[in-house]
């Protein structure tokens, strides 16, 4: 019975984050607010020299105990002493996800670099190359945990004793992932992206169970985006992933509406936006995002199109994110000589 649960909780382990058959990581419905989470490359192309964002997560409260995401990024721009052009982004990534009556709880803590080679400095081109490696701990609180000898007469006790003993409940492993990417300007108007990456290269050992060697498999991941005012005030921006993992396929786009209330281009203080993303046979979510200054707040809610949906009622996820760019920015005047490769993303 021992060996049953924790294959559950392994089970559960795989699946729980991304929430969908095709995705065994942490994945957001906002995925393009946390862009280490879809290519190590992705870091730094943003409008700006310092990044943070935060993102909170919660999701099938209506059918089970809730899944509860966290995570915290930072991205920074650095390239003194570097070619003319060139630049380095450093990064962090740290999340945490907690799981299922038994807190079966995942944190990550994960160091990104990532270099810029300019390509041509009229069209801002940029080929980027990164590497993202670190910590993973994995643990379940096994009180939580409710057993047929510990029911009396029909009726629970968690002071009865109990016959199941587990030796370990928790492990750590080192993962690492690698990703390039290119970036450029068709014109003035039209900026795009696209990028590979490879997550879990080293194919970690992932058990509860010291005599099983289960690993997590490899995932390869595709990602595009671009941003194009459709007007003087008004801006879209389109984004897209697909990732493999073992015999699972997941694929995720959408998009976002931009409308610019005080000042034209780049430089607009107030801005709200809307869109939508679809996550492919398993949701559609609505978005919005407010953007004042260098504060956005995103709000979003997964819509379940899955096989779920009859449980679910089509109810999902509530999701939260907020980013806070150049904090630093009039303290690094240097860092200011660099052209960003993508604005407003």
């Amino acid at each position: 019975m021992k060996k049953t649960l924790l294959l559950l909780l392994f089970l559960t382990c795989l699946l729980r984050s991304g929430r969908t058959d095709a995705q065994q990581d942490i994945n957001f419905s906002q995925f393009y607010e946390l862009p280490l989470l879809r290519n190590p490359a992705l870091a730094g192309i943003f409008n700006g020299n310092v990044r943070f964002t935060a993102a909170y997560r919660n999701q099938w409260e209506s059918i089970t105990t809730p899944y509860r995401t966290m995570a915290l990024g930072s991205e920074i721009k650095l390239f003194k002493g570097l070619v003319k052009g060139d630049f380095i982004t450093a990064g962090l990534q740290i999340t945490n996800d907690v799981a299922g009556d038994a807190n079966l709880r995942r944190t990550q803590f994960l160091p990104v670099i990532n270099y810029h080679k300019m390509l041509n400095e009229e069209n801002m081109t940029f080929i980027s190359a990164a590497f993202m490696g670190g910590t993973v701990s994995e643990s379940f609180d096994a009180g939580k945990l409710r057993f047929d000898d510990q029911f009396v007469n029909g009726a629970y006790s968690s002071s009865n004793p109990t016959s199941q003993a587990f030796s370990n409940t928790s492990f750590n492993y080192l993962d690492a992932s690698t990703g390039v990417s290119f970036s450029s300007l068709i014109n003035n108007n039209l900026r795009f992206y696209f990028g590979a990456g490879l997550f879990h290269f080293t194919k970690p050992v992932l058990t509860f169970m010291q005599d099983n060697e289960v690993r997590l498999n490899k995932k390869w991941v595709f990602n595009t985006g671009l941003s194009a005012y459709t007007t003087t005030y008004n801006r879209i921006v389109i984004y897209a992933d697909h990732f493999m993992q073992g015999a699972n396929r997941m694929t995720q786009g959408g998009f976002l509406f931009t409308h610019n209330f005080d000042h034209t281009g780049d430089d607009a203080r107030f801005s709200l936006s809307g869109g939508a993303v679809y996550r492919w046979k398993d949701a559609l979510i609505p978005v919005v995002k407010i953007n004042t200054n260098n504060l956005s707040i995103g709000l979003s809610y997964d819509v379940n199109t899955s096989k779920l949906r009859t449980a679910s009622s089509y109810r999902g996820g509530f999701e939260l994110t907020l980013s806070y760019m150049d904090i630093w920015g009039s303290k690094n005047k240097d860092l200011e000589l660099v052209e960003c490769p993508i604005k407003n993303w």
